[in-house]
C-alpha cells in the first residue's frame, strides 16, 4: 500500500462548478415543468357576427379666442357676453353637448378663464382645452 507523503500547505486555486451546474439544471427542470402550467387560456369557439357601425357621434362645438380677444363659437363671432347665453342654447338642443376650447397663445388668462366659466354656467360638463405640440 502507497500512502502520499507530500507535505504542502498549498491552497488548492480552482473552483468546483458541478455543484452549480447541478442547482442550474434543477431550476431548468423547474421551469420546464411550471411553465405550461402558468397559461390560463380557456379554449373557446366565438361566434360571428355581422359587423356593426360604430356610434356616430356629433361635431363637437368649438368655441375659439383669437389673439384680439374676440370669442368665435363655430368661426361665428358672438360677443363675451353672450357666449354663455348661447351656449345654453345649444345645450337645450343637443344635451350631450361637447365643447372644444381653443385660445390662441397671446391671449390674456383672464379670457380663458372667462369662457371657461360661461361654459361651465351653460350646464355643460363634456369640454376640451385644444393646445398646439
Amino acid at each position: 500500500m502507497a500512502f502520499s507523503t507530500q507535505d504542502s500547505d498549498e491552497v488548492l486555486s480552482e473552483i468546483n462548478v458541478t455543484p452549480l451546474v447541478d442547482v442550474m439544471l434543477v431550476l431548468l427542470v423547474v421551469f420546464i415543468v411550471t411553465a405550461p402550467l402558468l397559461t390560463n387560456s380557456i379554449p373557446i369557439n366565438l361566434p360571428k357576427t355581422e359587423a356593426v357601425a360604430p356610434v356616430e357621434q356629433k361635431d363637437p362645438l368649438v368655441v375659439s379666442i383669437d389673439d384680439k380677444g374676440k370669442v368665435f363659437i363655430n368661426k361665428d363671432e358672438v360677443q363675451p357676453q353672450t357666449l354663455e347665453f348661447n351656449l345654453q342654447a345649444a345645450k337645450a338642443k343637443d344635451p350631450d353637448v361637447r365643447v372644444q376650447l381653443q385660445a390662441d397663445n397671446g391671449v390674456n388668462y383672464g379670457e380663458v378663464a372667462r369662457a371657461m366659466a360661461s361654459i361651465e354656467r351653460a350646464g355643460i360638463t363634456k369640454l376640451s382645452v385644444i393646445t398646439a405640440k
